[in-house]
Parts: structure tokens; C-alpha cells; sequence
């Protein structure tokens, strides 16, 4: 019910999950991520647990396989679940059971790796993975290209109803989590690429309006000098 991505940026050091859903908030309860530590998604039958889990063990400096396989002994029905991480040297790692749902595969790149079930074809991991590596920009850019070319390989057998883009960089807190949650009509996809056009141009400044309100622009709110 889920293809997702979990990238590292070479050059920023940024972590980052894109992923869409005919399930209900698919963001909220499968990508992870953590500054200066790796990215995580855990799908299929999703135990949410397990996303915390592997980047604790990212934390304590294991490895991307490291983590998923630690995740996995840990997990009492591994068999049903997609466990994707990438670490913090670029390392990456998948798990995938052979209880996942549907036509499941995955598909890896240079710091990155895409998985999916209950997929349209078994092409789509490989097209988010090529579209990632052939897309110029920022983390961002780069995630949202990968969603738009798993619809563009087939995606889902199913439409997809939730979609999510969540970002790492320096802070504690996410650099950009931009989610839909459910759609009833529409392309939650588009809706998020939407929102990180208008959010992509602001994302730095709401960094310094955290660290040092003094040195943030204007707020662009009415009544703001």
C-alpha cells in the first residue's frame, strides 16, 4: 500500500523520506529521520515502533544494515514488514518480508534506496531511485521528483490517498515536514509538491526565526513592518 524513499544529500548532509499511501497519514506513522544520524521509513503492515528504533541504533553509530537487522530481531512478525534506512556515511540498507503485500520490490542508489508494495508493476522503485539521481537541486526537489515519477511508473495498484515530505539538517527539530493526510479527490502527491514550492523559499528563514528572532526577515503577516 506504500512506495517511499529515504535519501542522504552529499552535499548538505541532510537527511530525508518521501513517501505516499492509499493509506490514511503514511507520513505519520513510517518516515523518520534525524539530524546528523540517518533516515528511516518502516511500511507494510507498519509497526512504528521500529522507525525510532533503527535511528537509536543509527545514534549509537551502527551501520544502515546494522540497524535494519537489529530492527528486524527485534520485531515479533519481521515477515510483514519493509524496513528502508540510510546512515550517516551514505550506507544504506532494506528489508523487505516475504509476507509483504502485492508486487513488492525495492531498488538502490548512490545514498538512497526506494521500496514499495502492493505496486503497480515492480518498476516503480527503480524509477523513483533514477529520477532522484537525475534530478538537480535541493533534498527536496529531489524527493518530490522521486514521487512524481513512481505515479508516473504505474505507483500503486490503487489511488493514492496521503503523501509526505519530511527534511533534516542541523536543528533537532525537522528542516520541513510537509504532509497530506488523506484526500478523498485529488492527487496527494501534487498537494504536497504544492506545498513545498511555497514552503522551500521561507524554510531557512523559519531556522533563524527559531535560533535568533532578532536576525529573522519579516514574517509576512498583516501588520508585520
Amino acid at each position: 500500500m506504500t512506495f517511499s524513499i529515504v535519501a542522504r544529500c552529499e552535499q548538505t548532509g541532510q537527511f530525508g523520506v518521501a513517501i505516499s499511501s492509499s493509506s490514511p497519514a503514511v507520513a505519520a506513522r513510517c518516515a523518520w529521520a534525524r539530524a546528523g544520524i540517518g533516515a528511516v521509513a518502516t511500511q507494510n503492515v507498519t509497526n512504528p515502533a521500529l522507525g525510532p528504533g533503527m535511528l537509536d541504533e543509527l545514534a549509537k553509530g551502527a551501520s544502515a544494515s546494522d540497524a535494519v537487522a537489529t530492527a528486524r530481531q527485534s520485531d515479533e512478525f519481521p515477515n510483514y514488514r519493509q524496513l528502508l534506512a540510510v546512515d550517516a556515511q551514505g550506507g544504506i540498507a532494506i528489508h523487505s518480508g516475504p509476507n509483504a503485500l502485492g508486487t513488492w520490490t525495492s531498488a538502490a542508489g548512490h545514498q538512497c534506496v526506494a521500496a514499495g508494495n502492493l505496486l503497480a508493476n515492480d518498476g516503480v522503485p527503480k524509477a523513483m531511485i533514477e529520477a532522484f539521481e537525475s534530478t538537480s537541486g535541493s533534498l527536496g526537489d529531489r524527493l518530490i521528483a522521486t514521487l512524481k515519477a513512481a505515479v508516473d511508473a504505474g505507483g500503486e495498484a490503487g489511488p493514492v490517498r496521503s503523501a509526505g515530505l519530511l527534511i533534516v539538517d542541523k536543528e533537532t527539530w525537522p528542516y520541513a515536514e510537509l504532509r497530506i493526510d488523506w484526500l478523498d479527490e485529488g492527487c496527494p502527491i501534487a498537494a504536497v509538491a504544492r506545498a513545498w514550492d511555497v514552503y522551500k523559499p521561507q524554510a531557512r528563514d523559519y531556522v533563524t526565526r527559531a535560533l535568533n528572532p532578532l536576525a529573522a526577515p519579516s514574517y509576512g503577516v498583516p501588520g508585520d513592518e
